[in-house]
Protein backbone atom coordinates (compact mmCIF):
# COMPACT_ATOMS: atom_id res chain seq x y z
CA UNK A 1 0.00 0.00 0.00
CA UNK A 2 1.30 3.68 -0.37
CA UNK A 3 2.63 5.12 2.04
CA UNK A 4 4.42 8.63 2.88
CA UNK A 5 7.33 9.30 5.40
CA UNK A 6 6.17 11.32 7.94
CA UNK A 7 8.98 13.93 10.05
CA UNK A 8 8.03 12.33 13.22
CA UNK A 9 7.51 8.76 14.93
CA UNK A 10 4.37 6.72 14.28
CA UNK A 11 2.23 7.25 17.31
CA UNK A 12 1.75 3.28 18.74
CA UNK A 13 -2.68 4.24 18.66
CA UNK A 14 -3.51 4.72 15.16
CA UNK A 15 -6.93 5.20 15.62
CA UNK A 16 -7.83 8.11 18.31
CA UNK A 17 -11.31 7.68 19.83
CA UNK A 18 -14.06 8.05 21.99
CA UNK A 19 -17.00 6.70 22.60
CA UNK A 20 -19.85 9.34 23.22
CA UNK A 21 -24.06 10.05 22.30
CA UNK A 22 -24.86 12.01 19.60
CA UNK A 23 -27.87 13.27 17.16
CA UNK A 24 -28.61 14.31 13.95
CA UNK A 25 -30.26 17.35 13.08
CA UNK A 26 -30.23 19.90 10.05
CA UNK A 27 -30.08 23.47 10.13
CA UNK A 28 -30.07 26.98 7.91
CA UNK A 29 -27.14 28.80 8.32
CA UNK A 30 -27.92 32.34 7.82
CA UNK A 31 -26.52 35.15 5.95
CA UNK A 32 -24.62 37.79 6.90
CA UNK A 33 -22.38 35.55 9.98
CA UNK A 34 -18.92 34.46 9.56
CA UNK A 35 -19.52 30.17 8.55
CA UNK A 36 -17.90 29.41 11.99
CA UNK A 37 -20.16 31.53 14.14
CA UNK A 38 -23.04 30.69 12.16
CA UNK A 39 -22.35 26.54 12.99
CA UNK A 40 -21.26 27.47 16.64
CA UNK A 41 -24.46 28.86 17.16
CA UNK A 42 -26.55 26.33 15.50
CA UNK A 43 -25.14 23.25 17.19
CA UNK A 44 -25.07 25.67 20.73
CA UNK A 45 -28.87 25.65 20.23
CA UNK A 46 -29.26 21.80 19.99
CA UNK A 47 -27.41 22.05 23.18
CA UNK A 48 -24.30 20.50 21.61
CA UNK A 49 -20.51 22.24 21.80
CA UNK A 50 -19.43 20.51 18.69
CA UNK A 51 -19.73 17.84 15.77
CA UNK A 52 -19.64 17.31 12.57
CA UNK A 53 -21.53 18.82 9.35
CA UNK A 54 -22.08 17.99 5.48
CA UNK A 55 -23.73 20.23 3.40
CA UNK A 56 -24.75 19.74 -0.39
CA UNK A 57 -24.93 23.53 -1.45
CA UNK A 58 -24.09 26.96 -0.27
CA UNK A 59 -23.32 30.63 -0.88
CA UNK A 60 -20.03 32.52 0.53
CA UNK A 61 -18.64 35.84 0.06
CA UNK A 62 -16.14 36.65 1.86
CA UNK A 63 -14.19 33.58 1.17
CA UNK A 64 -10.64 32.49 1.78
CA UNK A 65 -9.44 29.14 1.32
CA UNK A 66 -5.94 27.02 0.70
CA UNK A 67 -5.08 24.16 -1.35
CA UNK A 68 -2.73 21.48 -0.68
CA UNK A 69 0.80 21.80 -1.92
CA UNK A 70 4.14 20.81 -1.27
CA UNK A 71 5.74 21.22 1.74
CA UNK A 72 8.90 24.50 0.94
CA UNK A 73 10.64 23.36 3.84
CA UNK A 74 10.68 19.75 4.71
CA UNK A 75 9.11 20.45 8.15
CA UNK A 76 6.11 18.59 7.17
CA UNK A 77 5.09 15.40 4.55
CA UNK A 78 3.20 18.30 2.15
CA UNK A 79 1.86 21.38 2.83
CA UNK A 80 -0.62 24.49 1.87
CA UNK A 81 -0.67 26.70 -0.73
CA UNK A 82 -0.81 30.67 -0.38
CA UNK A 83 -4.57 32.12 0.37
CA UNK A 84 -7.06 32.62 -2.44
CA UNK A 85 -9.73 35.14 -2.13
CA UNK A 86 -12.14 35.03 -5.37
CA UNK A 87 -13.97 38.32 -5.78
CA UNK A 88 -17.82 37.82 -5.59
CA UNK A 89 -19.75 35.06 -4.05
CA UNK A 90 -18.28 31.39 -4.15
CA UNK A 91 -21.13 28.55 -4.61
CA UNK A 92 -20.60 25.39 -2.70
CA UNK A 93 -20.97 22.21 -4.80
CA UNK A 94 -20.56 19.97 -1.71
CA UNK A 95 -18.81 19.98 1.69
CA UNK A 96 -17.59 18.41 5.49
CA UNK A 97 -17.09 20.26 8.09
CA UNK A 98 -15.56 19.13 11.82
CA UNK A 99 -16.34 21.41 14.62
CA UNK A 100 -14.71 21.90 17.75
CA UNK A 101 -12.30 24.22 19.35
CA UNK A 102 -8.55 25.18 19.49
CA UNK A 103 -6.87 27.00 21.43
CA UNK A 104 -9.62 27.12 24.02
CA UNK A 105 -11.73 29.18 21.20
CA UNK A 106 -14.60 27.85 18.50
CA UNK A 107 -12.56 26.48 15.21
CA UNK A 108 -13.51 24.26 12.62
CA UNK A 109 -11.33 21.98 9.75
CA UNK A 110 -14.07 22.66 6.44
CA UNK A 111 -13.01 21.02 2.97
CA UNK A 112 -15.09 21.65 -0.16
CA UNK A 113 -15.85 21.95 -3.73
CA UNK A 114 -17.28 25.18 -5.25
CA UNK A 115 -17.51 27.17 -8.06
CA UNK A 116 -16.15 31.00 -7.88
CA UNK A 117 -17.37 33.90 -9.52
CA UNK A 118 -15.43 33.82 -12.62
CA UNK A 119 -16.79 30.37 -13.16
CA UNK A 120 -13.40 28.25 -12.17
CA UNK A 121 -14.19 25.22 -10.32
CA UNK A 122 -12.07 24.80 -7.16
CA UNK A 123 -12.01 23.21 -3.96
CA UNK A 124 -9.80 23.23 -0.98
CA UNK A 125 -9.47 23.62 3.06
CA UNK A 126 -11.60 26.85 4.20
CA UNK A 127 -10.16 29.80 6.55
CA UNK A 128 -12.65 29.90 9.54
CA UNK A 129 -11.77 33.83 9.94
CA UNK A 130 -12.28 34.58 6.34
CA UNK A 131 -15.50 33.29 5.41
CA UNK A 132 -18.39 34.51 5.53
CA UNK A 133 -22.32 33.41 4.96
CA UNK A 134 -23.58 35.17 1.98
CA UNK A 135 -27.00 33.35 1.62
CA UNK A 136 -28.60 30.86 3.57
CA UNK A 137 -28.62 27.26 3.22
CA UNK A 138 -29.07 24.74 5.01
CA UNK A 139 -27.27 21.96 5.93
CA UNK A 140 -27.05 17.99 7.55
CA UNK A 141 -25.11 18.00 11.57
CA UNK A 142 -24.30 15.36 13.54
CA UNK A 143 -23.87 16.90 17.50
CA UNK A 144 -21.74 14.51 19.41
CA UNK A 145 -22.10 14.75 23.50
CA UNK A 146 -19.71 13.55 25.77
CA UNK A 147 -17.05 14.30 23.33
CA UNK A 148 -14.79 17.29 21.94
CA UNK A 149 -12.98 17.31 18.79
CA UNK A 150 -9.69 19.80 19.90
CA UNK A 151 -6.74 20.48 17.83
CA UNK A 152 -3.59 19.82 19.19
CA UNK A 153 0.46 19.48 18.39
CA UNK A 154 0.63 16.24 16.44
CA UNK A 155 4.45 15.30 16.60
CA UNK A 156 3.89 12.53 13.48
CA UNK A 157 2.90 14.77 10.79
CA UNK A 158 4.28 18.10 12.91
CA UNK A 159 0.95 19.86 12.73
CA UNK A 160 -1.99 21.19 14.76
CA UNK A 161 -4.80 18.74 14.31
CA UNK A 162 -8.13 17.88 15.35
CA UNK A 163 -8.58 14.74 17.40
CA UNK A 164 -11.67 13.89 19.53
CA UNK A 165 -11.27 13.74 23.49
CA UNK A 166 -13.46 13.51 26.36
CA UNK A 167 -15.81 15.99 27.60
CA UNK A 168 -18.33 16.73 30.26
CA UNK A 169 -21.64 15.73 28.55
CA UNK A 170 -23.68 19.28 28.20
CA UNK A 171 -27.15 16.81 28.45
CA UNK A 172 -28.28 17.84 25.04
CA UNK A 173 -30.86 15.20 23.92
CA UNK A 174 -28.90 12.41 21.91
CA UNK A 175 -30.47 9.53 20.12
CA UNK A 176 -27.85 6.75 19.64
CA UNK A 177 -24.31 5.78 20.54
CA UNK A 178 -21.52 7.56 18.60
CA UNK A 179 -17.72 7.63 17.68
CA UNK A 180 -16.24 10.69 16.90
CA UNK A 181 -12.50 9.54 15.91
CA UNK A 182 -9.18 10.41 14.06
CA UNK A 183 -7.29 8.10 11.88
CA UNK A 184 -3.56 8.59 11.81
CA UNK A 185 -1.37 8.52 8.15
CA UNK A 186 -0.38 5.78 6.73
CA UNK A 187 -3.27 3.17 7.37
CA UNK A 188 -5.96 2.23 4.99
CA UNK A 189 -9.48 4.50 4.85
CA UNK A 190 -12.13 2.03 4.62
CA UNK A 191 -10.19 -0.96 6.15
CA UNK A 192 -9.60 0.86 9.39
CA UNK A 193 -12.91 1.66 9.49
CA UNK A 194 -13.99 -1.97 9.42
CA UNK A 195 -11.68 -2.81 11.67
CA UNK A 196 -12.52 -0.26 14.11
CA UNK A 197 -16.62 -1.60 13.87
CA UNK A 198 -15.41 -5.14 14.26
CA UNK A 199 -13.07 -4.27 16.72
CA UNK A 200 -16.22 -2.61 18.71
CA UNK A 201 -18.93 -4.67 18.07
CA UNK A 202 -20.57 -2.04 15.55
CA UNK A 203 -21.96 -3.88 12.30
CA UNK A 204 -23.56 -1.33 10.80
CA UNK A 205 -22.66 2.46 10.85
CA UNK A 206 -23.25 6.00 9.37
CA UNK A 207 -20.41 8.25 8.85
CA UNK A 208 -21.04 11.70 9.48
CA UNK A 209 -18.81 14.60 9.11
CA UNK A 210 -15.31 13.68 7.20
CA UNK A 211 -12.76 15.88 6.22
CA UNK A 212 -9.03 14.74 5.89
CA UNK A 213 -6.90 13.80 3.01
CA UNK A 214 -5.54 10.62 0.92
CA UNK A 215 -2.25 9.53 -0.40
CA UNK A 216 -4.32 9.83 -4.27
CA UNK A 217 -6.78 8.04 -4.72
CA UNK A 218 -8.01 4.95 -6.29
CA UNK A 219 -11.84 5.31 -7.22
CA UNK A 220 -14.47 2.10 -8.15
CA UNK A 221 -15.23 3.90 -11.74
CA UNK A 222 -11.63 3.12 -12.42
CA UNK A 223 -10.35 7.12 -12.17
CA UNK A 224 -7.33 7.41 -10.34
CA UNK A 225 -5.35 10.97 -8.34
CA UNK A 226 -1.76 10.40 -8.84
CA UNK A 227 -0.87 13.65 -6.88
CA UNK A 228 -0.32 12.52 -3.08
CA UNK A 229 -1.42 15.52 -1.49
CA UNK A 230 -5.18 16.18 -1.36
CA UNK A 231 -7.99 17.85 0.44
CA UNK A 232 -10.47 15.53 0.99
CA UNK A 233 -14.48 15.54 2.44
CA UNK A 234 -16.58 12.38 2.71
CA UNK A 235 -19.85 12.72 0.61
CA UNK A 236 -21.61 9.78 2.05
CA UNK A 237 -20.49 7.18 4.50
CA UNK A 238 -21.79 3.55 5.59
CA UNK A 239 -19.79 0.86 6.81
CA UNK A 240 -22.56 -2.70 6.53
CA UNK A 241 -22.12 -6.26 6.03
CA UNK A 242 -21.57 -7.20 2.35
CA UNK A 243 -22.48 -9.89 0.37
CA UNK A 244 -19.59 -12.42 1.94
CA UNK A 245 -20.70 -11.51 5.75
CA UNK A 246 -17.63 -9.56 6.57
CA UNK A 247 -17.70 -5.51 7.43
CA UNK A 248 -17.67 -2.93 4.45
CA UNK A 249 -17.07 0.60 4.07
CA UNK A 250 -18.49 2.24 1.20
CA UNK A 251 -17.06 5.68 1.24
CA UNK A 252 -18.27 8.40 -1.40
CA UNK A 253 -15.80 11.17 -1.50
CA UNK A 254 -14.84 14.27 -3.40
CA UNK A 255 -11.33 16.09 -3.41
CA UNK A 256 -9.04 18.61 -4.80
CA UNK A 257 -5.03 17.71 -5.51
CA UNK A 258 -1.98 19.87 -5.05
CA UNK A 259 -2.07 19.87 -9.16
CA UNK A 260 -5.53 21.51 -8.73
CA UNK A 261 -7.26 18.32 -9.69
CA UNK A 262 -11.06 17.46 -8.57
CA UNK A 263 -12.31 14.05 -8.45
CA UNK A 264 -15.29 12.47 -6.66
CA UNK A 265 -16.51 8.51 -6.22
CA UNK A 266 -16.82 5.70 -4.39
CA UNK A 267 -13.18 4.83 -2.59
CA UNK A 268 -11.69 1.39 -4.05
CA UNK A 269 -11.45 -0.59 0.05
CA UNK A 270 -7.94 -1.42 0.94
CA UNK A 271 -6.39 1.38 -1.73
CA UNK A 272 -6.77 4.45 0.01
CA UNK A 273 -4.42 5.28 2.42
CA UNK A 274 -4.31 8.44 5.19
CA UNK A 275 -2.15 11.04 4.37
CA UNK A 276 -2.21 13.21 7.48
CA UNK A 277 -5.75 12.63 8.81
CA UNK A 278 -9.19 11.74 8.46
CA UNK A 279 -12.13 13.13 11.20
CA UNK A 280 -15.41 11.95 10.87
CA UNK A 281 -18.01 10.61 13.50
CA UNK A 282 -19.30 6.56 13.56
CA UNK A 283 -23.02 6.58 14.02
CA UNK A 284 -23.60 3.15 15.44
CA UNK A 285 -27.43 2.15 13.58
CA UNK A 286 -27.88 -1.46 15.37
Amino acid sequence: MRSIKQPGAAHAERIQWVEARGRAFSFTLPAGLPLLEAARRAFAAEGFAGGVLNFRHGVLGPFGYVMPALSKTGENAAFYSDTFRPRGVTRLRLGSMTLGTRDGAPFFHCHGLWTEADGKASGGHMLPDETVVAEPFEVEAFGIDGAMFTAEPDPETNFKLFGPVAAERTGARTTSRAYPLRLRPNQDFAGSLEEFCRAHGVTRAKIHGGVGSTIGARFTHGGVTEPFATELAVTAGLIALGHSGALEAALDVALVDYTGGLAEGRLVRGDNPVLMTMELVLEALD
